[in-house]
């Protein structure tokens, strides 16, 4: 039994994890803020408050945080308002959120981390992932953007490139199994996988804070050299 006024073991071991993840959180913000705009001085420190909040509760990693806040100092460079970890009207949470006007643009971030429940089929488990971010996702924006550290390709299918008047129904079949294997609660729909959209990858370098936008089919066309 513990003493009183000291900490469990796994008390001491989640403060200590916290403390990292805020420590880490407070260094790349420091990078971010030297030399900035007040734009991003006004923004930045609150989306890191936010992203501390949602730790504390064990919500997230640190390694995804930090690509979620490299990403926000690119829109807000650009001249959007930034929300992280932003709740939809669907009840789906998005990784990032911004608007610029009347316009809105959601980047959903992928590490590639693999649960160890899937460690014998990882690529399918990618796959599908990917398909059912843009199918879910891409119908709350006016444009939606995939983002993954420069280590990792991600295996987007080609077919959610498309215009929707040209997807054949096969292509259509083979993402909705994709899907379906891996989402049932609730299932990915042929509507949002007809209707779904992608506007472009966001290449991230966490070391330079940098990133590189590119166009969806120019990307898929590297990673199937890949996934081939």
């Amino acid at each position: 039994m513990a003493l009183s006024g000291t900490q469990t073991a796994p008390g001491r071991r989640a403060k200590e994890s916290q403390n990292v993840y805020e420590k880490d959180v407070d260094q790349i913000i420091q990078r971010m803020l030297d030399d900035s705009t007040p734009e991003l001085r006004a923004q930045l420190p609150t989306l890191a408050q936010r992203l501390k909040d949602l730790r504390e509760r064990n919500m997230l990693k640190i390694n995804h945080s930090v690509l979620e806040l490299v990403v926000a100092k690119y829109l807000i460079q650009d001249g959007y308002e930034v929300s992280l970890e932003h709740t939809l009207e669907s009840g789906l949470t998005c990784d990032v959120f911004a608007t610029k006007g009347l316009g809105t643009s959601i980047v959903e971030v992928e590490t590639g981390y693999v649960p160890p429940s899937h460690a014998l089929d990882p690529v399918d488990y990618i796959k599908a992932r990917i398909a059912s971010k843009i199918a879910r996702y891409s119908g709350y924006c006016n444009k939606f953007s995939l983002g993954s550290p420069a280590h990792y390709v991600m295996p987007i299918p080609r077919m959610l490139t498309k215009p929707p008047r040209t997807r054949e129904q096969p292509e259509i079949d083979l993402v909705k199994r994709y899907c379906d294997s891996y989402y049932s609660n609730p299932p990915v729909s042929n509507e949002e996988i007809i209707n779904a959209h992608i506007h472009s990858v966001q290449v991230i370098d966490v070391e330079r804070l940098t990133i590189q936008e590119v166009e969806p089919r120019e990307y898929i066309d590297r990673s199937e050299q890949w996934y081939s």
